[in-house]
C-alpha cells in the first residue's frame, strides 16, 4: 500500500508564499511518474495546479505561471509546491496527486493525498 502525504497549508496573507510538501510512502517505492498539484475550492471542480513527469519539464495553469513553482526530489518521492504572490481566489483545499507509483510487487494508479487547505486572506 502506498499513500501520499501532504504539509505546509495554512492561512497566509494576500502577496504572501507558502510551500507545501507531498511525500510518498510505502514499501519498495521503485519510482513514481507524473507527480502534481491540484486544487479545489469550494463550489468548484478540481482543477490542476502544476505537475512534473518524471525526468521532464513542469506544466503549470495559466492562472499560477509565475507565481507557484513545482519541483520533485525523486530520490525521496516528494513533490513541492512553491508558491508565491497568493492571491484570495488561491484559496483551494490542495491535493498531491500521483499518476502511476511503481513498487514491487505492483504498481498504484492514481494515488490522492488527503489534501491541505489553503486561505489567502487579510
Amino acid at each position: 500500500q502506498v499513500q501520499l502525504v501532504e504539509s505546509g497549508g495554512g492561512l497566509v496573507q494576500p502577496g504572501g508564499s507558502l510551500k507545501l510538501s507531498c511525500v510518498a510512502s510505502g514499501t519498495s517505492i521503485f519510482s513514481i511518474y507524473t507527480m502534481g498539484w491540484y486544487r479545489q475550492a469550494p463550489g468548484k471542480q478540481r482543477e490542476l495546479v502544476a505537475s512534473m513527469p518524471y525526468g521532464r519539464t513542469a506544466n503549470y495553469a495559466d492562472s499560477v505561471k509565475g507565481r507557484f513553482f513545482i519541483s520533485r526530489e525523486n530520490a525521496n518521492n516528494s513533490v513541492y509546491l512553491e508558491m508565491n504572490s497568493l492571491k484570495p481566489e488561491d484559496t483551494a483545499t490542495y491535493y498531491c496527486h500521483a499518476d502511476k507509483i511503481i513498487t514491487t510487487p505492483t504498481a498504484y494508479n492514481d494515488v490522492w493525498g488527503q489534501g491541505i487547505q489553503v486561505t489567502v486572506s487579510s
